[in-house]
Parts: structure tokens; C-alpha cells; sequence
């Protein structure tokens, strides 16, 4: 409990973003706006202990502390610690909680015992989020029954997504039991459409867009009339392009093939597809975009790896561009998006046919816009801010709740 803060003195809204190894939260004021009041990080989480990292935004101080938390129950009372003794938790009243897939829900959902059902239901469908993020909201409605607990949805975004592209061509009785194409990212997605709106105005907003959010995860989004048209990620987060340990689209051959070849159970695919392929594989050295373009020179496998990456990537936007008929917009997020100006360039080199030129100068100092005064593509880099959408999701449902 070393990390200590300026406690708030308004009621607050605690944001939840649970990872495999990690738990990312944040705490806004709810009155009179919602103000980030800090934002921290639970990392490391496994046999070895963890590491907390707290930012607080008053004094733009940053707080670090190593602490023994073995896997997420443990990681998420530590929180809860921390926060009853160093913020206060009577000043906690919501907490919303990313969850990676929601099915069917197009919208942010009050947490209860008949939501929490259905998302042990699904469990089997996102092995690799839906558990952890279960063991959160049940560990806080443990140690805290009245906290109000919303579940915002990455899979909500996409859920105007035609039926055609929602469909996969695998026999239709698998449709009936939910397996289909969701996508995710979809807080990402929703807050630079949002963002978008008030920076741009309505009618580039209701343009074609393509939405790309690269990070150790990364898709993509076809947006038309503000409303999703397809996306890159399918059924899981492993599908689409090539991201940081997650392969993508890849033949399901491949699967045979390690089944009976290498004979490698359920739990070692799993781990193959999700923790060891993409750049790390491939690169056999980093998942790490950064890593790997500081040593694309001398290293040959970091250089594949980059060029796969931004191969895949312009693949994808000629792609949903022609699910779109067009492209007005290409809005560059997340970690790689925002910061890598070469990449950019590396990705957008070779689309000049659909629109697209960068003036390289507003390129490298990752400019607001970074497309040329010719281009009739505007290209735009934006940071995306996935707690913020998760923070007024729980304040629209107290709301809506106190209203009744």
C-alpha cells in the first residue's frame, strides 16, 4: 500500500480493463463532467508478483510499487485495498468494466446475477478474456454487494453489421449457437467516431471510413453512416491481421496439420494462436513493433515481421474499402497507429489508388491530419480513450436508474 494519492472529494466512477496479465483501471469524478482523476495499472500478474503503476492527474505525478498478486482475484482485492485505504471507496458508486465479448448485447448492460449467467454461458467462446473479467466483477461484488457494476461490450459497436458479414461459411447449425463474426475494439471504435464527429463535423462522420487500431492487438473497422459495415477480427480477437502474438487469418488446415502431425492438444493450439504467432513469432524475438523496427536493419526476421505487418494492414484497407464502395476517411489509433509514423507510411505506400497521400512532414510529428492539401482521402491520426466511453456508459445507467 506504499502508492498514496490526493483522495477526491466528489463521488467517482471506477473503470475496469481486465488483459490476460494485467488489469488497467481508472477513476473519473462524476460531477460536474467526468475528469480522469487518475489511472493506473496492475501488471505482471502471475507467479512471479506484480507491479502497480498510478498516475495521478492532479499533480501528473507518477507512483510505482511491487506487490505479490498471483492471479487476478488476488490482483483485483489488492485494488480494492488500495483504493478503500488511499482513495476512499465511499467515493466509488459505479464501476464499469470492459468486456471483450457480449454476443447479442448492443448496449452497456447493469451487471447482475441473471448477466453474470449467461456470461459463464459464454465463457467457451472467449477462453482468454470472459473468465478474468468474470472473476472481477464477481470479486467486487463481493467485497462491495451495493457498488453498482456496468459491462460495456467491445462487441456491441458491430453489431449493425449486415448478416452477410456476420455469417461464416461453416455449417449452419453452428449459426443457431452463436457462432458468428462480432469484432471487437468496439470502445475504441465508438470513441474516435465520437471524436471524429465533434472534430470534423457530421458529414465526414457519416462518410466511408476505415477506422484502424493497431496495437499488440489490431483491427480494423468499415464504417458507413456511423454505423459498422465489417470488420477485420471474426468470432475471436485472433482473427484478422497479424498483431502482436495473434496470427490473424490463417488457413484452418494449419490446425490439422499441428493436431496430427505434431500432436498438439486443444490447450497447446490455444497457446500457439494466441500467445506465440504474429510479430513475435515470425520475428522469434519480439511482439514489440518498436523492438522490431530498431532492428529491421540487421535482422531479418524483425524486417519480415514489420513488412508483414504493414503488408497485411494495406491489404485490409483495400479490402474494407470495397465493402464500402470507397474510402473518405482512414483514421490511424492505438498504440502503433498513433505513434509510428513510418509504419503509417509503410501501411498507406501503394494506395494512392484509392485516394490516398500523406504529407510526410505532418507524418512524422503524428499531426491531427496527416494527409497532403491533394489528397482526397483524409488520413487522421487520433488517440483513442477506451476508459472514457466505459466511465459514461455507468454514468448514463445511473442516470437512466435514478431517473425511475
Amino acid at each position: 500500500m506504499a502508492i498514496s494519492i490526493t483522495k477526491p472529494e466528489t463521488a467517482c466512477i471506477l473503470t475496469i480493463n481486465g488483459g490476460s496479465s494485467s488489469i488497467k483501471f481508472a477513476l473519473f469524478t462524476a460531477e460536474p463532467s467526468l475528469d480522469c482523476r487518475l489511472k493506473g495499472k496492475i501488471e505482471r500478474i502471475g507467479p512471479a508478483g506484480g507491479h502497480m503503476v498510478v498516475t495521478d492527474t492532479l499533480d501528473d505525478r507518477l507512483h510505482e510499487d511491487d506487490l505479490d498478486v498471483y492471479d487476478h482475484v488476488s490482483a483485483a482485492h489488492y485494488l480494492i485495498d488500495w483504493l478503500e485505504e488511499g482513495v476512499g471507496f465511499g467515493t466509488v458508486y459505479a464501476a464499469g468494466h470492459r468486456v471483450v465479448h457480449g454476443m447479442q448485447y448492443d448496449a452497456p448492460q447493469r451487471i447482475t446475477p441473471a448477466l453474470l449467467e449467461e456470461l459463464h454461458r459464454i465463457s467457451p467462446y472467449d477462453p482468454d478474456h470472459l473468465p478474468v473479467e468474470i472473476e472481477l466483477m464477481e470479486t467486487f461484488g463481493r467485497r462491495h454487494p451495493n457498488l453498482l457494476q456496468v459491462a460495456c461490450f467491445d462487441t456491441s459497436f458491430h453489431r449493425t453489421m449486415p448478416r452477410v458479414a456476420r455469417l461464416m461459411p461453416i455449417p449452419r447449425r453452428y449459426d443457431a449457437a452463436g457462432i458468428q463474426r462480432y469484432g471487437f475494439h468496439g470502445l475504441s471504435f465508438a470513441y474516435l467516431m465520437e471524436t471524429l464527429s465533434r472534430t470534423a463535423g457530421d458529414e465526414p462522420s457519416r462518410g466511408r471510413i476505415i477506422l484502424a487500431h493497431l496495437g499488440s492487438g489490431a483491427s480494423m473497422a468499415a464504417v458507413h453512416n456511423g454505423q459498422s459495415m465489417d470488420t477485420t477480427m471474426g468470432f475471436t480477437p485472433a482473427a484478422g491481421m497479424p498483431m502482436g502474438t495473434r496470427p490473424g487469418d490463417m488457413d484452418p488446415g494449419i490446425l490439422w496439420y499441428w493436431m496430427h502431425s505434431e500432436h498438439l492438444t486443444a490447450g497447446q493450439i490455444n497457446r500457439i494462436v494466441n500467445h506465440q504467432s504474429g510479430l513475435l513469432g515470425v520475428s522469434e524475438t519480439s511482439s514489440d513493433l518498436r523492438d522490431l523496427l530498431a532492428r529491421q536493419t540487421e535482422d531479418i526476421r524483425a524486417a519480415e515481421a514489420v513488412e508483414m505487418f504493414c503488408y497485411n494492414a494495406r491489404k485490409w484497407i483495400g479490402s474494407l474499402s470495397a465493402v464500402l464502395g470507397g474510402l473518405d476517411t482512414l483514421v490511424f489509433s492505438g498504440g502503433i497507429g498513433e505513434n509510428a509514423g513510418p509504419v503509417r507510411t509503410r501501411i498507406c505506400s501503394g494506395l494512392a489508388f484509392l485516394g490516398v497521400t500523406l504529407d510526410e512532414d505532418l507524418n512524422s510529428v503524428n499531426a491531427p491530419v496527416i494527409s497532403s492539401m491533394s489528397s482526397p482521402v483524409t488520413v487522421r491520426v487520433m488517440r483513442t480513450n477506451e476508459e472514457i466511453m466505459i466511465a459514461k456508459a455507468a454514468l448514463a445507467i445511473i442516470q437512466k436508474e435514478n431517473q425511475k
